[in-house]
C-alpha cells in the first residue's frame, strides 16, 4: 500500500494520519519487528523504519541512544530491509528514514531496488536536499518509490517550493528548529509552516518533531494531514524493564495518539 492510499483513507474518515517511527534493530531486529507491528495494530497508519547511523547529527539523545543500541548489536542495512518487509506485509505503508551516507555506501540504485522488493513505500532523507538528489530521484522514479524531503520554518519560499516539487508521497514539515525529541508543547511555528507548504502543493503535509501524547497529536492534527511521532515511541521502549512491558507501553501510547488524531 502506498503512503498516498493511507492519507486518502484518513482524509475520507475526516482525520489526520498517524505516522510512527522506530529504528530497526532496537531493541533488536526481531523486537523492532514485533514493536512496529503492534504500533500498526494499535492505530499507526504509516510506519517509518529508522536506519541506525553512527553520526545522527539531527537526532536528539533519545533516538541516538536507540540507534546506538541497534548498531552495537550489529544491525545492518540488510536487517533494516528485513524489518521493512515484515512490517509492510501487514498492509501498512512503510518508509525508511535515513541519513544519505548509508544509502550511498549500499549503492543508490541497489537500495531503491531492494527497498521496493521488500515492499517499502519510499524514503525520508533528512540531510539530502533536492538540489543534490538527482541520483536518488532517478532511482526512486525507476522503482516507484516515494521521495520525502523536509521543509522547516527557516525554509525560504523559493526553497520550500523546490522541495515540495521534488516530493512524492507526502511532505515532512519539521515543526521545531533543532534536533528531534518529545516536547512538553508543540511548536507555534508548525501551523504557519503547514499553511505555507499547502499553498504550493497538493501533497499531504505531515508534521514531525515533538509530539508525545494524544492531546498534542490532536492539536497538530487540527491543521496537518499527518502527525509524526518518533522519540515518544522510542522512549517507551528505552524506559521499559523488558520487551514485554515495552510493547504494552507502546500499544498504550499508540492508542492514545490514534485517538488524538481522530478527536481533532
Amino acid at each position: 500500500m502506498s503512503t498516498a492510499g493511507a492519507f486518502e483513507t484518513a482524509r475520507k474518515e475526516g482525520r489526520s494520519a498517524l505516522v510512527g517511527y522506530l529504528p530497526a534493530g532496537f531493541p533488536d531486529v526481531e523486537g523492532s519487528i514485533e514493536a512496529l507491528r503492534v504500533m500498526v495494530d494499535a492505530g499507526c497508519d504509516v510506519i517509518e523504519v529508522g536506519l541506525p547511523y553512527s553520526d545522527p547529527v539531527m537526532d536528539g539523545p533519545t533516538i541516538q541512544a536507540a540507534a546506538q543500541r541497534a548498531l552495537e548489536q550489529g544491525t545492518r542495512t540488510t536487517d533494516v530491509l528485513r524489518v521493512v518487509e515484515a512490517v509492510a506485509s501487514t498492509g501498512a505503508p512503510t518508509v525508511v528514514m535515513t541519513y544519505w551516507n548509508p544509502v550511498v555506501r549500499y549503492g543508490v540504485d541497489r537500495f531503491a531496488r531492494d527497498l521496493a522488493d521488500a515492499g517499502g513505500a519510499g524514503l525520508i532523507t533528512p540531510d539530502l536536499v533536492p538540489d543534490e538528489a538527482d541520483e536518488w530521484v532517478n532511482a526512486a522514479d525507476a522503482d516507484g518509490l516515494d521521495k520525502i524531503f523536509l521543509v522547516a520554518p527557516s525554509s525560504t519560499d523559493a526553497r520550500l517550493k523546490r522541495t515540495v516539487d521534488a516530493c512524492r508521497g507526502f511532505v515532512y514539515a519539521t515543526a521545531v528548529m533543532g534536533v528531534t525529541g518529545a516536547r512538553a508543547s508543540t511548536s507555534d511555528l508548525a501551523g504557519p509552516l503547514v499553511a505555507r507548504t499547502r499553498a504550493v502543493t497538493d501533497l499531504p503535509v505531515c508534521v514531525g518533531l515533538g509530539v508525545s501524547d494524544g492531546a498534542q497529536a490532536a492539536d497538530v492534527a487540527s491543521y496537518a494531514d499527518g502527525v509524526i511521532v518518533g522519540s515518544a515511541f522510542v522512549r517507551r521502549l528505552l524506559d521499559a524493564e523488558d520487551l514485554r512491558s515495552g510493547i504494552a507501553s507502546l500499544a498504550e501510547l499508540t492508542r492514545d495518539l490514534a485517538e488524538g488524531v481522530r478527536r481533532a
